[in-house]
């Protein structure tokens, strides 16, 4: 088994249970992390034979772009779709993080993991 890490994924988006968050939008950033077969490609030096990190940054992004009241409802969107389009992934560690949150203090960002396996 290896890893593979997209660390930082920045977005803009709209995410939150106020209303003003569905129409100010703000700052996002997403760590993923996923398990999977990396003997094959380590050998091959064939993208085919691994997992494109480009389409893990490409999920990422669309889901982040379709509103959700709750970061983990849109976490949980992101790892269905991973598991879904790609088969190879064996457990999925995500992290969804709403920078600078409207919540009455100074808090840098709130963040929500999830840690998913394959059935």
């Amino acid at each position: 088994m290896g890893t593979i890490k997209l660390q930082n994924i920045r977005t803009f988006s709209f995410h939150g249970c106020l209303v003003e968050e569905a129409k100010i939008g703000s700052d996002y950033r997403v760590d993923l992390e996923i398990k999977t077969d990396l003997r094959k490609s380590s050998l091959s030096d064939e993208l085919k034979d691994t997992v494109d990190y480009v389409l893990l940054n490409r999920i990422v992004e669309e889901e982040m772009a379709i509103r959700s009241k709750l970061l983990e409802h849109v976490a949980h969107r992101i790892i269905k779709r991973i598991f879904d389009e790609i088969p190879s992934v064996s457990r999925i560690l995500l992290a969804v993080s709403k920078l600078n949150p409207p919540i009455g203090g100074d808090v840098e960002a709130v963040t929500i993991e999830m840690e998913e396996y394959r059935n």
